[in-house]
């Protein structure tokens, strides 16, 4: 490059600074970020709380329901419910069996709970309808937290979702 073009060079650089303008400014902060809300689930809704009888509330499918379990009895519960916390009351759906499958865990000394599959069958059925589902395990004698999936029919649909305690 000869002395003429360096000179051309320079002068063009100090028009393009006068003209686009040099800043001391930073650029702008990013927007506060927001304040973090539990995740959404497949659904697209956040996770559920308790339920009326100290279960947690999970999505069935399109309903609410509430899973809980009774250690001493060796049976487990499924309540469909018409909304999402400890006020939530029975909703009757039209389902003849749920089928419950639980994924393999441990008690808090670390005993190994196999997986177990088990039926629910309706207790308070009335018109075709119930609310509460309800099946035996010996499995679920073992103090453990439970989580797994439910699937049935309901409303002549199939539906599932997963729970946990």
């Amino acid at each position: 490059m000869t002395l003429k073009n360096l000179a051309a060079a320079c002068l063009l650089a100090a028009a393009t600074a006068a003209v686009t303008g040099c800043s001391d400014k930073k650029p702008d902060a990013p927007a506060a970020v927001a304040e973090k809300k539990p995740a959404a689930k497949a659904g697209g809704h956040a996770p559920h709380g308790k339920g009326p009888n100290g279960g947690m509330i999970f999505d069935l499918g399109k309903d609410h329901a509430e899973f809980t379990v009774d250690h001493a009895k060796q049976e487990c519960a499924v309540l469909f419910v018409d909304g999402d916390g400890e006020d939530a009351a029975p909703l009757p759906v039209a389902a003849a069996e749920l089928t419950l499958t639980t994924k393999a865990t441990k008690t808090k000394d670390g005993k190994a709970v196999a997986p177990m599959t088990v039926k629910l069958l309706p207790v308070d059925a009335k018109g075709g309808k119930a609310s509460k589902f309800v099946g035996t395990d010996p499995g679920l004698g073992t103090v453990a937290d439970f989580a797994g999936t439910v699937t049935a029919v309901v409303g002549g649909k199939p539906s599932s979702g997963e729970f946990s305690e």
